[in-house]
């Protein structure tokens, strides 16, 4: 197995769902489930990278490790430069970005992207990605979808409908013949990259089809690098943006807590 730190960006400002790593599910700040799972991983270290003190309070009293970052970073892989800086990591050092809206994020994925990255010597980002939940995520812009080539390494990921099955009517399975299905896969918000590649990539303006996506992993692309993409061994559920994904993810504590 690969060695690598996890570093978990958290912001407190959320447009949608302000306050998100701190909001309770099962009792728990939501950013709590997502450390602990983490922690089951092989990780070194697992590391929240923040620039609010609400969350660095929270993460010091359940007992975490916490790095104050600046308000000003565009994403959360900026975040993560200044941290793996902070942290005094050296460049061949790999970091698996963990989301901290992802409190089912399973351990065996986090190992599963790190080793992907570790085996992909073109690949200068590894991520993962999972069939749809439901073919209405196609259409979802939510939930990020991903195409990728014949070796794995992602051709585009967008909000959008990707790929676009010519002849479907609906968002419905009936419409989309079984061999287009195969094709549909959710983008899972975790990542992999060395300190070194974080850093150039913190280095660079943003791109425009990035600025457009709002997708940050596009600004690789756009620079020509490779983002290997792994069928994920075990997906947690949609990231939770929204009241109703807060709702969900309470009802569905006990697997959580479990």
């Amino acid at each position: 197995m690969a060695d690598f730190h996890v570093i978990i960006p958290a912001r407190y400002a959320s447009r949608r769902l302000p306050g998100k790593p701190l909001l309770d599910i099962g009792g728990k700040p939501m950013l709590q489930h997502v450390l602990e799972r983490c922690g089951q991983s092989a990780a070194k270290s697992v590391i929240v990278a923040t620039d609010d003190a609400r969350i660095a309070d929270a993460v010091t009293g359940f007992g975490g490790e916490v790095v104050m970052t600046s308000p000003r970073h565009r994403c959360g892989s900026d975040r993560i430069a200044e941290a793996a800086t902070a942290l005094g990591l050296k460049d061949d050092a790999m970091i698996v970005n963990v989301q901290g809206d992802e409190p089912d994020m399973p351990a065996a994925l986090i190992d599963q992207v790190a080793q992907a990255l570790a085996d992909d010597a073109d690949a200068a980002m590894a991520t993962a990605c999972a069939p749809l939940d439901e073919v209405s995520q196609l259409t979802d812009s939510s939930v990020v979808k991903v195409v990728t080539d014949n070796s794995g390494h992602a051709i585009y990921f967008s909000r959008a409908a990707i790929p676009w099955v010519a002849g479907a009517r609906g968002e419905n399975s009936s419409d989309l013949a079984p061999h287009a299905l195969q094709h549909l896969r959710r983008h899972l918000g975790i990542y992999a990259y060395s300190t070194g590649y974080i850093r150039l990539f913190a280095s660079r303006q943003s791109c425009a089809l990035e600025n457009l996506e709002k997708l940050e992993q596009l600004r690789a692309l756009w620079h020509g690098d490779k983002i290997c993409c792994v069928d994920a061994v075990a997906a947690p559920s949609s990231g939770i943006d929204t009241e109703a994904d807060l709702e969900r993810a309470r009802q569905n504590a006990d697997k959580l807590l479990g």
